[in-house]
């Protein structure tokens, strides 16, 4: 068991009944980030970070809905608002996209205005009914209308009516016009309130519409996740037709458009027009030579893999049939976005705390009061982000383990009625039992590798316009570098979580494992990669275009919407993520047989005791593969035979 060969030699490549925990260490220091996470919301909630969030707070340091402290050196703070329970900003227009907040005096008032107050008349005709002052706190109502600073310490005339939030008791504007501004940093065609209001009317009135046919974009998902093992053989001599064609047809136009231009310098040019067709014919001649030469690679690449892309095919059918045997695994998806989600908004919400926790510090510029953690606590945010990205990557993980545990379970099932009843569930069970610890670790491996990217990118839009040319290009080298790396470690990770499912080893012996065999077919894996990919991408076009056609067909039908464009986006936008989201299900079921198959055929040689396990259409591969080097090894023995026969013959 010491070296890689001799664990290779003595392992059994098959399902295990005794399974073992695998990485445990690693478990336990997830356990243990996640208790500090919970620990970073535990302190937010305790120093009243929450109920400023929900309540709101004032630009003095006064929580809304309660009595309040009194801040040193912080006038207009320590003031009762028990009856005064909503946030309203004197600009709520006024928003900085930048630092994405309103820049405005905040104020804790009992109600919010529900009509619009065009004058200070008006404003204090409001304090007087509902006893509530929208001017800041040391102005008397009776003032509002003579006081020299009117104009800072009372809101922008004319007030929109607004309405709180649900559960955050801010008094926003319901007028669409207030966020005019903001609309045109996100949409420049937006010249005019007009255009946003049919925009928004558009979308509003084809809310059926969109629903109806974002379903319509589910359903033609899980249809072709089961129909596209029989379609997968047209769309790869699809495929290989566009290439060749394209590759071929592109290659012979640059060569016309250099002889073309070379009967063009025969003519009589001026001489400055002269020189600039000898420097286009020559860009066009190695233009030209470099075509050629991908050309020529890419078809003897194409005519000595055309055998493993029948492979792919293979895959391909086989995967439809796992569907239709393991029905449950088009639901991982719903399953997975629905965690996702639920953390995501978990922590958004702690996020939001940590924004409004602290100890309260007076801005100096704006003499208002700001909410600021100092010293270590500051990073806490920063502890808070790599959770973000930790947490996430082992969700998406433990959706590659469950359905890697599944198709190991259907591919190494000789008799596909002996089965569990619910391979999934049970999948799911033997994660939760023994490798999340594998799941951990192989997620904190990439997330070693996002965490960089993120800051050079975070850092690359910072300087944007202000680095130089060779700083801007190593930035990006560096990024592109290290997404190459990532969806490497990602593709090695669900192999190795593949080698788990099979040997219920460790996350490095699995990977290890996984990545020899990869090595040993890397032709293979190149052309599962590269045509399967293709495949699943179109399949994602036939989605959209289905989808977005009949979009057109049913706004068209419906006369009264006048603006198509934003809804019919968001069709197309939500049918390829969900076609996406579908198809890389069906992505990794294609990856997870290959490796049971390439396993299956190291191993196992289909004689009697060592028979293989894979389906009826990959044994129909590999027979054919073998009747193929058998021909070519009789032939060669011809060749070797009368070759011989001839060398006596002469002598």
């Amino acid at each position: 068991m010491g070296c890689c060969g001799s664990t290779q030699k003595t392992r059994d490549w098959k399902p295990l009944e005794q399974r073992k925990c695998t990485d445990v260490p690693w478990l336990l220091l997830f356990i243990l980030f996640n208790i500090g996470m919970l620990c970073i919301c535990g302190f937010a909630i305790a120093t009243g970070a929450a109920s400023r969030l929900i309540s709101g707070y004032d630009s003095y340091g006064n929580t809304c809905g309660q009595k309040n402290a009194k801040i040193p050196d912080i006038e207009l703070s320590g003031l009762d608002h028990t009856s005064r329970k909503y946030v309203f900003f004197l600009e709520p227009c006024n928003i900085d996209l930048m630092r994405r907040k309103i820049k405005s005096v905040a104020l804790c008032v009992s109600k919010c205005p529900k009509t619009e107050l065009k004058s200070y008349e008006d404003l204090m005709k409001f304090s007087s009914a509902n006893g509530s002052d929208l001017c800041t706190y040391d102005l008397k109502p009776d003032t509002y209308s003579s006081h020299p600073n009117r104009a800072t310490k009372c809101p922008t005339l004319p007030v929109h009516p607004s309405a709180s939030l649900p559960v955050f008791h801010r008094c926003m504007p319901v007028d669409i016009s207030c966020y005019a501004r903001f609309a045109e940093a996100f949409i420049t065609f937006v010249s005019d309130n007009s255009v946003v209001h049919r925009v928004i009317a558009g979308v509003m009135t084809s809310k059926d519409i969109i629903m109806g046919l974002c379903l319509l974009a589910l359903v033609l998902s899980l249809i072709m996740m089961v129909v596209i093992r029989y379609i997968s053989m047209l769309l790869v001599w699809i495929l290989t037709a566009v290439v060749v064609v394209g590759s071929i047809g592109g290659t012979g136009i640059l060569w016309w458009l250099y002889v073309d231009q070379g009967k063009a310098l025969k003519d009589t040019l001026p001489a400055h027009e002269l020189e600039v067709a000898k420097d286009n014919q020559k860009a066009l001649l190695v233009y030209a030579i470099a075509a050629t030469v991908f050309t020529v690679i890419l078809l003897l690449l194409m005519f000595f893999m055309r055998k493993r892309v029948a492979l792919t095919i293979a895959l391909f059918h086989v995967a439809g049939k796992v569907f239709t045997h393991l029905p449950l695994l088009a639901l991982q998806p719903f399953w997975t976005f629905l965690t996702l989600m639920l953390f995501w908004v978990y922590w958004i919400t702690v996020l939001l705390f940590l924004g409004t926790a602290g100890s309260p510090v007076k801005n100096n510029q704006t003499d208002l009061v700001e909410f600021r953690m100092d010293g270590p606590l500051q990073y806490m945010v920063w502890y808070h982000a790599v959770g973000l990205i930790w947490i996430s990557e082992f969700i998406l993980a433990c959706q590659q383990m469950t359905v890697a545990g599944a198709v190991v379970t259907y591919y190494f099932t000789r008799d596909k009625s002996q089965m569990p009843f619910t391979p999934i569930v049970s999948s799911v069970l033997r994660l939760m039992r023994y490798h999340l610890g594998t799941v951990v670790k192989g997620a904190f491996i990439i997330t070693l590798v996002e965490i960089p990217r993120l800051i050079l990118t975070y850092i690359h839009s910072q300087l944007k316009g202000k680095e130089n040319a060779c700083a801007r290009c190593m930035l990006k080298a560096c990024i592109c570098c290290l997404w190459c790396l990532e969806k490497c470690l990602t593709y090695l990770n669900m192999n190795a979580y593949t080698a788990t499912a099979i040997n219920s080893t460790n996350f490095c012996t699995s990977a290890r494992d996984a990545f020899f065999i990869l090595v040993e077919n890397a032709l293979r894996v190149a052309a599962i990669n590269s045509v399967g990919d293709f495949v699943l991408f179109l399949g994602k076009v036939l989605i959209v275009s289905c989808t977005a056609f009949a979009g057109v067909l049913a706004l068209n039908y419906q006369r009264e919407y006048t603006v198509w464009v934003l809804p019919l986006i968001i069709v197309c936008v939500f049918a390829f993520l969900v076609a996406h989201c579908f198809l890389s299900i069906f992505e990794i079921v294609v990856d997870v047989l290959f490796l049971c198959f390439a396993i299956d055929t190291k191993y196992n040689d289909g004689s009697p005791g060592s028979e293989f396990y894979m389906d009826k259409s990959l044994m129909e591969f590999v027979e054919n593969a073998k009747k193929a080097t058998e021909r070519y090894s009789k032939a060669e023995g011809d060749s070797r035979e009368m070759k011989s026969m001839t060398g006596s013959t002469q002598a």
